[in-house]
């Protein structure tokens, strides 16, 4: 089993910063794809940015040279540091993992935290 825990949300105004973070612990494993997603009030879940564990990553077009993906493999965390922030960018942020087990793959999700930029 796989817990994530977010940190890092909270209220800025627009044009601010936040960085989150997520804890993963649990039997994680060190081959995995750890990212994260959003999930804006009446809309879907969407993805954000995400990092492999060579430290690959890739960014929705929405948040390219605005958000940046980092992780630290001996501590099992990831981080999204997030610049610029504008009023669409409020939304319920999730950590995501996807592992990589024999069997085959395993996602796990955070509960979330919620990121609110006002205007």
């Amino acid at each position: 089993q796989v817990q994530l825990v977010e940190s890092g949300g909270g209220l800025v105004q627009t044009g601010g910063s936040l960085r989150l973070s997520c804890a993963a612990s649990g039997s994680i494993g060190s081959v995995n794809d750890m990212g994260w997603y959003r999930q804006a009030p009446g809309k879907q879940r969407e993805f954000v940015a995400r990092i492999t564990s060579r430290s690959t990553t890739t960014y929705a077009d929405s948040v390219k040279g605005q958000f940046t993906i980092s992780r630290d493999n001996a501590k099992n965390t990831v981080a999204l540091q997030m610049n610029s922030l504008k009023p669409e960018d409020t939304a319920v942020y999730y950590c995501n993992a996807l592992l990589y087990r024999p069997a085959g793959i395993e996602h796990y999700w955070g509960k979330g935290t919620l990121v609110t930029v006002s205007s």
